[in-house]
């Protein structure tokens, strides 16, 4: 299957967390981070997830955030720190790809918000999702 989501992130299951409808999913990603999302119980099922379940977190370019330091007071529970490696300024948004050990991360935001943030090539930033914006494959 092809997706037009860009951020595929290879990953494995390290702890399932389940409520009455809903789940949240801790993933170690290949790199190392730790990555949390929230899906329902009914995909848990679906997927099969266990511990140690081989996964692929899927986020869309327009669903990460960009800060130039770690947040506090937030309840975005995954923050990213990494470093842009490019920046594809258009009329209205720009695209912005993010390094991070062996994974790369694509956030869509506008024109603006990079110019007010000063990003460029090598600026370290933090990405942050939203865990009810990660999606789950399975690997």
């Amino acid at each position: 299957m092809t997706l037009s989501i860009r951020n595929q992130l290879p990953g494995t299951v390290t702890t399932i967390t389940t409520g009455e409808v809903m789940a949240t999913i801790g993933i170690r990603l290949t790199g190392g981070q730790h990555l949390t999302a929230a899906i329902t119980k009914e995909s848990v099922t679906a997927l099969a997830l266990a511990p140690g379940s081989a996964v692929r977190a899927l986020i869309k370019s327009t669903e990460v955030a960009v800060a130039t330091a770690p947040m506090t007071g937030l309840s975005i529970r995954n923050q990213l720190p990494g470093t842009v490696t490019t920046i594809a300024m258009g009329a209205a948004m720009a695209s912005v790809k993010i390094a991070f050990d062996d994974i790369e991360l694509t956030a869509a935001i506008t024109k603006d918000a990079a110019a007010d943030l000063s990003l460029a090539p090598g600026t370290a930033v933090v990405a942050l999702i939203k865990s009810t914006e990660v999606a789950l494959a399975t690997a």
